[in-house]
């Protein structure tokens, strides 16, 4: 069991209903991924996904960006489909941008990643899928 504090479920889901722009780091532009399958149903749910993924032009229809460097409008979630070992570089990224909320999916924790988020004043969320948290806030 992790030692790391995440939000309460109840929180997860204040978070979801306040926050509406996506960035989506490793969201591929394979259907039969996980990253895009979870970004479709969040798209359809009415949040606008940016997609992070240098190997995309476009995923979902939205145009895909290398990294968080390059969006150029505000972000409020920083959402990560990477392995658990690169979420610290993820982290750092992320904590260079306007981003509210540090989420790495389910199965994914790293507790350098977490102290450089929460550290940039992030709100960490990880081993959550936020598929499955938007619809239990629901």
């Amino acid at each position: 069991m992790s030692t790391l504090e995440y939000p309460s479920r109840e929180e997860i889901g204040e978070i979801l209903k306040e926050n509406k722009v996506i960035a989506v780091v490793g969201l591929s532009d394979n259907p039969e991924r996980t990253s895009y399958q979870v970004s479709k149903v969040m798209q359809d749910a009415g949040y606008k996904i940016i997609p992070v993924n240098p190997k995309a032009s476009h995923v979902l229809g939205e145009k895909a960006v290398t990294s968080l460097k390059e969006i150029e409008e505000p972000i409020d979630i920083v959402n990560v489909f990477r392995r658990s070992e690169h979420l610290p570089e993820v982290a750092k990224e992320a904590a260079g941008t306007d981003a509210k909320v540090f989420w790495a999916q389910l199965g994914l924790e790293n507790e350098e990643a977490f102290h450089i988020a929460k550290d940039a004043g992030m709100t960490v969320i990880m081993d959550r899928c936020i598929k499955v948290e938007h619809a239990m806030a629901k």
